[in-house]
């Protein structure tokens, strides 16, 4: 009986274990709808975008190569408009369209789309119309006034929106009302935007200023149970995940409830998001727009300027990248929340200091390759007391077994009574069962943040190490990528095999040791389970991003040494392991 349940134990973990490397593939290795056919050796241009479209596939932005192409063209035009100002701030760059006043032209200017030499900055706005369209835009809605629209022609008073000088737009209705959106923006991503009506009529007007986010889906990186990619935003306090474009698009609109401290939209590295004038309730909401658009806006309370008056509503606009440290800064200086737009989940008090350490490794050492492994010898020197306890509770178990034996064999019809004197064995030898598992335990809050932070941390974004460009990318050093270089494209299913890097191969191997040195298990069933698991998992994990594989493989490697320095503290238990071992290798020969 036990051997049936361990074996439907068995083939429910590996059916487990194949969805989830189906999905990371799916996930990682996106094939075209349709095959491209082509008997030509790529080009070192073609190679490129091989790299571009891998790039953008897994963390968002166009993978069509025909609509990319049409995206560099309709941006040809847009930008060739003289109605612009300029942006050069120190961490974003690009114009305001001054037809309707709009933000449609930003790139990150510390972020190039793909490690090729020569790759474009990250675009993040793109004007509206073409294929990656995304814009802000501010205004009023008023009931029976001229207010400025889309086609409206602003007039400015400078050329260039920089840290240190402001831009402001205006226009005259020519019925007694003048509107203004003045433009600032910090040393970082924030756009302050403040709006102004001045009535110089002869009677009271009411407006009601808004902001908006518009984007398309057609750039958006995939959500995932690791990371929301969708509409964000903070509401009564609390932070929304729960809406992704499918959402919006079934609902139509949603108006979430609850005070909107920020709203917008958010990909694994990249946020655009208005913020409220402070102690206002704008009215917020995600609507569909059709042809796979969608837009977050808020709508302020409609408000009576008398005439001869004034109103300024002023509103603030995050576009640019999920910084961990520049988010918390905001967060500090008052934005409620504004941290949460990186999606850590429960772990974050967990994951965030993980970071931290991180990049104050990185910052000692200049390189998030070696900052891993150091982070990994922290990690487990940290662990290391837990870790000889585990053993001597090992060595305490062995030691103890021709005892369990006996009381199993004189009580094996009465099940119950074996299990009571079993425990009574333990108190009276003082050994604790669970603790030879707790290092491994442990490992698996530390593993899971690790996971999520080279996943979500934008500081891993484009990490060299030796060989590998992204180290928080898959593997780069595998046959598949070697066989392309000679124009050999290997198909998505075959990915299983070709796609398998080095640092899996590490992996899988130093595993495998850790398990040889492991005493063997009571159960044939189990055993077996041991010996093919870490080849199950070489292929179920390669590809997950590389710094994630390097860390496991160096802790594989200090695992080894660990145990070897821990048996030689424990003679009695290495014996045992080896008599074991000894035993099942003559077993399994009498039985060939």
């Amino acid at each position: 009986m036990d051997n049936q349940r361990n074996l439907i134990l068995a083939i429910a973990l590996s059916f487990l274990l194949l969805v989830g490397w189906t999905s990371a593939m799916d996930y990682l290795y996106p094939q075209p709808e349709e095959a491209l056919v082509d008997d030509r050796a790529d080009t070192p241009s073609e190679q490129a975008e091989q790299a571009t479209t891998t790039e953008h596939s897994r963390t968002g932005g166009l993978v069509d190569p025909a609509m990319r192409a049409q995206e560099v063209a309709d941006l040809k035009t847009a930008l060739a408009s003289p109605d612009r100002v300029r942006i050069d701030a120190p961490s974003v760059a690009g114009s305001i369209n001054l037809r309707g006043g709009v933000i449609d032209d930003v790139v990150l200017k510390g972020y190039n789309e793909t490690t090729e030499d020569g790759s474009e900055p990250v675009r993040l706005f793109s004007p509206m119309g073409t294929p990656a369209q995304q814009f802000a835009q501010f205004g009023w809605v008023g009931s029976n006034l001229k207010v400025p629209g889309p086609q409206t022609l602003w007039e400015a008073d400078g050329e260039v929106l920089s840290a240190e000088t402001p831009v402001t737009l205006t226009h005259d209705n020519g019925e007694g009302l003048t509107f203004s959106i003045r433009y600032s923006i910090d040393d970082q991503y924030m756009i302050t935007a403040e709006q102004g009506v001045a009535n110089a009529g002869g009677n009271p007007v009411v407006v009601q200023p808004f902001g908006l986010v518009n984007r398309t889906s057609r750039t958006a990186s995939e959500d995932l149970w690791i990371a929301h990619s969708g509409p964000i935003g903070v509401f009564a306090d609390a932070a929304e995940y729960d809406y992704d474009y499918d959402d919006i698009d079934e609902a139509q609109r949603v108006s979430p409830e609850g005070r909107t401290s920020w709203v917008g939209f958010t990909d694994i590295y990249w946020l655009s998001a208005l913020v409220p004038q402070d102690d206002s309730a704008p009215q917020t909401t995600f609507r569909a727009m059709g042809d796979e658009t969608y837009r977050a806006d808020m709508i302020y309370e409609a408000t009576t300027v008398p005439a001869g008056n004034a109103l300024t509503v002023s509103s603030r606009l995050y576009a640019g990248a999920k910084e961990s440290a520049v988010l918390d800064s905001y967060e500090d200086a008052g934005l409620q929340k504004f941290g949460l737009a990186i999606d850590w989940g429960w772990f974050r008090w967990f994951e965030k200091p993980m970071l931290w350490l991180l990049r104050t490794i990185y910052d000692a050492v200049g390189n998030f390759g070696i900052a891993i492994i150091a982070l990994t010898f922290i990690v487990r020197g940290l662990m290391f007391p837990i870790a000889q306890k585990g053993f001597a509770s090992m060595a305490e178990m062995k030691a103890i077994q021709p005892k369990m034996k006996a009381i199993q064999e004189k009580y094996k019809d009465d099940k119950p009574k074996q299990q009571q004197e079993i425990m009574e064995l333990y108190k009276k030898e003082k050994v604790n069962p669970v603790a030879g598992c707790l290092p491994m335990l442990l490992q698996i809050p530390v593993f899971f943040a690790l996971y999520k932070v080279l996943y979500l941390a934008i500081e891993m974004r484009h990490r060299d190490f030796l060989w590998i460009p992204d180290l928080a990318a898959p593997d780069p050093a595998n046959l598949a990528n070697a066989l392309s270089l000679v124009g050999i494209q290997v198909p998505g299913w075959l990915m299983i095999i070709f796609g398998l890097g080095v640092l899996a191969v590490l992996l899988g191997f130093t595993m495998w040791l850790t398990f040889k040195l492991n005493p063997s298990q009571m159960d044939p069933m189990q055993q077996k389970i041991f010996d093919i698991m870490p080849w199950i998992l070489m292929f179920v994990m390669a590809p997950f991003a590389a710094g994630l594989l390097l860390y496991w493989v160096t802790s594989n490697i200090l695992t080894v040494a660990q145990q070897k320095y821990l048996y030689s503290k424990h003679p009695q238990l290495k014996a045992a392991a080896e008599e074991e071992k000894a035993k099942k290798a003559a077993e399994a020969a009498k039985a060939g």
